[in-house]
């Protein structure tokens, strides 16, 4: 009888249980911040910050992008991508400066997240999923950078007067600048 700690490769899968677990929960992650992202873009279009919107819808769609990517990844090592099911998502918020606090927050518990899957795959010499997660490791570099300049335009600008409505159109500069990361 094969235990699951000597189980390194099969004919049917090179993927670990354990592996296949973390990476569904990642998933789940990358969904929910996607719905997240969504979430936020609608109330900033409601409320008139077209550039934010705008951001924001794009990130959406980034946030997506890796979902899928892990989906991929998982199916042809041989295991099996389960769709999450995502509940939760916030769907109003006090301020614009609020949604960017919650961005950078979240960004900080996926990098985490990642880490923690990057190490296990290390220690399981799971050489082609952890070489897999580096895209995700540099990817999670760039997305806490891009919260915290979002949020240095509070600070360096302030609220007061023009202020939220010059941050709205430094936020599409960011944007712009960002492009497609993906």
């Amino acid at each position: 009888m094969k235990t699951k700690e000597k189980e390194i490769v099969t004919l049917q899968r090179s993927l670990l249980h354990d592996t296949e677990k973390m990476l569904n929960k990642q998933i789940e992650m990358e969904g929910k911040s996607s719905a997240s992202y969504l979430s936020m873009a609608s109330w900033c279009d409601m409320m008139g910050y077209n550039n934010a919107a705008k951001l924001l819808y794009a990130h959406a769609e980034e946030e997506r992008h890796h979902m899928l990517k892990l989906f991929h990844y998982i199916n042809e090592a041989g295991g099996l991508a389960v769709q999450p099911e995502i509940t939760g998502v916030k769907n109003h918020f006090n301020s614009l400066k609020e949604i960017f606090q919650l961005i950078l927050e979240h960004e900080i518990q996926v990098t985490k997240s990642i880490n923690i899957i990057v190490d296990h795959c290390f220690g399981v010499k799971d050489f082609a999923t952890f070489s897999f997660m580096q895209w995700y490791v540099t990817e999670q570099r760039e997305e806490e950078t891009l919260a915290r300049r979002a949020l240095e335009l509070f600070d360096i600008i302030g609220e007061e007067g023009i202020g939220l409505w010059t941050i709205d159109q430094e936020l599409g500069k960011l944007h712009d600048s960002t492009g497609d990361a993906q």
